[in-house]
């Protein structure tokens, strides 16, 4: 199952935000273990290098960044996908433009801590609980 990873849910992770980032973390590894294929929006990655960079320092960003890129693959972020968000009924551009990334990469849901930013989505959202909880459940029944 390919996922579209939020950005708060990469951030809960790498900045060991608590209590969060003990259930992103779990995603993660599912992640690394390719038990489900990880995306992030090609915008996650220029915001999660800026704000890493000014917590963690220039070099430990670097290094974050190369490991995420060897672990998910990257929705781009093209003419298409800005154009769809422009017309999408999302609120916030930042939240359409990850959405529609997640679309045109052939995402099947994606996780975040902000449900309320994709009201109206298309695809299913989860928190990171909630997708644990729904990769169990279809673990159990062999889907």
């Amino acid at each position: 199952m390919k996922i579209l990873f939020d950005t708060n849910v990469v951030l809960d992770v790498m900045l060991d935000r608590e209590p969060f980032a003990e259930p992103a973390s779990e995603l993660m590894s599912l992640v690394e273990s390719k038990k489900i294929s990880g995306l992030l929006c090609a915008t996650t990655v220029t915001t999660i290098h800026y704000l890493s960079t000014r917590v963690l320092g220039s070099a430990k960003a670097q290094n974050q960044i190369r490991d995420l890129t060897m672990l998910f693959e990257i929705a781009a972020v093209n003419r298409t996908v800005i154009e769809d968000a422009l017309i999408s009924k999302f609120s916030d551009f930042e939240d359409a433009v990850l959405y529609q990334a997640a679309r045109h990469a052939g995402a099947k849901a994606i996780v975040t801590r902000d449900l309320k930013g994709f009201k109206g989505s298309e695809l299913p959202i989860y928190s990171p609980v909630e997708m644990l909880t729904a990769l169990q459940l279809s673990n159990t029944r062999g889907d």
